[in-house]
């Protein structure tokens, strides 16, 4: 389980910089630029889910000792 959350932890943030080249930073929120946002955004978000998860994981296995 936990190599399958560092393998998504590690697209998510691939994707992330990925969707960044993409900006256009004279106009953020027109054509592709406005793809890019939603998409860095959704990556943050995936990646911030992810991170919880992890920390989940560890305090469930502290509680278990």
């Amino acid at each position: 389980m936990k190599t399958l959350i560092y393998t998504l932890l590690v697209l998510s943030i691939c994707l992330l910089v990925f969707n960044t080249t993409l900006l256009n930073f004279d106009a953020l929120l027109e054509g592709q630029s406005k793809i890019a946002v939603i998409g860095i955004l959704a990556s943050l978000c995936s990646v911030l889910l992810l991170w919880i998860l992890l920390v989940s994981k560890k305090i469930k296995e502290k509680t278990k000792q």
